[in-house]
């Protein structure tokens, strides 16, 4: 096994000293991370760097995709990777983003000036970002930063990442970066790192020209066509909107249709049952002409010779038939009576007093007869409605 290239490195009492100071910072400069997880992002890094001293704590900036810049904590070093029987160091960079612990960290290859990434390569992509199974199944809070690595060596191990720029084949055995006694250090600047979890970064100098440009128009077309997609959606929505508003204009008119309807089939159903009544009233009255009608004749004929009785002359159904023509007439020779005192007070043959006893007295007499009417007048009505019912399955009158 070779070791791992000699470089400078703080020991674990400066690591403890640089974590406490600046997790513990407030204000403006303070790290994004919330107060309950620092103190696990701390144990973290002291974990990994026990394990792997290569891999030092640090602060640099990380710019994301939409342009934000923020000052977060990384782990910048290599890591073993055991390749046919010889162990090979491969330069990393983990970013703890501001969601970390409870999501996976950021991690990249960084390669130095005389090494590339290969292409294709089934866990990095040309810009260095790496995802692992591991990374897309990370558990908070059982997953950590030593078995991250421990993955990361394991995966790099069966297919390197790296392979030296001298070299034409992608496929021969990795360089001998991790047998070099002094490797040039990995780049600390932040310029040099890819921009982004998701490989919006500068291109590498290796990189062909017309690559970029075809990755730069299909990225032009994709904000193209998002924009067009943006503006579909919100004309679409508009339409659905005004949709939605003549549905319920629609609605509304159903619900007075409906109504207008059933307010036309009641006044139908009204007037059906007046009908039946006009009809039976009909009837009645066509019988009665018919019986009656002879002895109109023979009281026409004979007039001079036959005293006719007046109240014989028309004969009551029943009881309340009776009661009412009393009723009724009482009621009208009363009004005949009112009516001459009238006359007879203004002519002076009745003295005032007189007339206003009198009054008085055929008033009183004449309500009570109003009122006896109105009670009979109910009952014959009820006594219809009954007689109505009692026919209606044997009766049919065309409307």
């Amino acid at each position: 096994m070779v070791p791992p290239p000699s470089t400078p490195s703080l020991d674990s009492q400066q690591i403890q000293q640089f974590l406490s100071s600046v997790l513990s910072q407030r204000g403006p400069s303070s790290l994004p991370y919330t107060e309950d997880s620092k103190w696990l992002i701390r144990q973290h890094l002291l974990s990994l760097t026990s394990r792997y001293p290569s891999l030092q704590p640090k602060t640099a900036t990380f710019t994301h995709n939409d342009g934000r810049s923020v000052n977060l904590l990384q782990a910048d070093g290599t890591i073993p990777m055991p390749y046919q029987g010889v162990t090979y160091n491969i330069p990393i960079i983990i970013w703890l983003i501001e969601s970390y612990p409870r999501y996976p960290p950021v991690v990249y290859v960084n390669p130095t000036r005389d090494m590339i990434i290969k292409r294709p390569h089934p866990h990095v992509s040309p810009s260095g970002l790496v995802s692992i199974p591991y990374l897309q199944n990370w558990i908070y809070p059982s997953s950590n930063l030593v078995d991250l690595v421990i993955n990361l060596g394991s995966a790099f191990s069966h297919d390197p990442p790296l392979y030296s720029q001298r070299r034409s084949n992608p496929n021969p055995n990795p360089p001998n970066y991790g047998q070099q006694q002094q490797p040039p250090p990995p780049r600390v600047a932040a310029a040099g790192y890819p921009p982004s979890p998701y490989g919006r970064a500068q291109p590498s100098q290796t990189e062909d020209a017309a690559e970029v440009y075809k990755r730069n128009a299909v990225n032009k077309l994709v904000e193209v066509v998002h924009g067009d997609i943006i503006k579909m959606r919100k004309e679409r929505e508009a339409e659905m909107e005004g949709l939605f508003s003549a549905q319920g204009v629609l609605r509304k008119r159903e619900e007075e249709v409906n109504k207008g309807l059933k307010e036309m089939q009641d006044e139908k159903e009204a007037l059906e049952q007046q009908l039946q009544v006009v009809l039976m009233s009909t009837d009645v009255l066509a019988g009665w002409v018919r019986e009656n009608e002879g002895k109109i004749k023979n009281l026409g004929k004979n007039n001079d010779s036959v005293d006719v009785d007046v109240d014989e002359v028309f004969h009551c159904a029943d009881v309340l038939s009776k009661q009412m023509l009393d009723c009724t007439a009482a009621d009208l020779a009363i009004e005949d009576v009112v009516y001459s005192l009238d006359k007879a007070l203004q002519e002076g043959a009745v003295p005032f007093d007189q007339y206003l006893r009198n009054v008085r007295l055929l008033s009183r007499e004449q309500f009570f007869h109003k009122a006896t009417a109105a009670k009979v007048r109910a009952a014959q009505m009820q006594a219809q409605v009954a007689s109505m019912a009692a026919r209606a399955p044997h009766s049919h009158y065309a409307p």
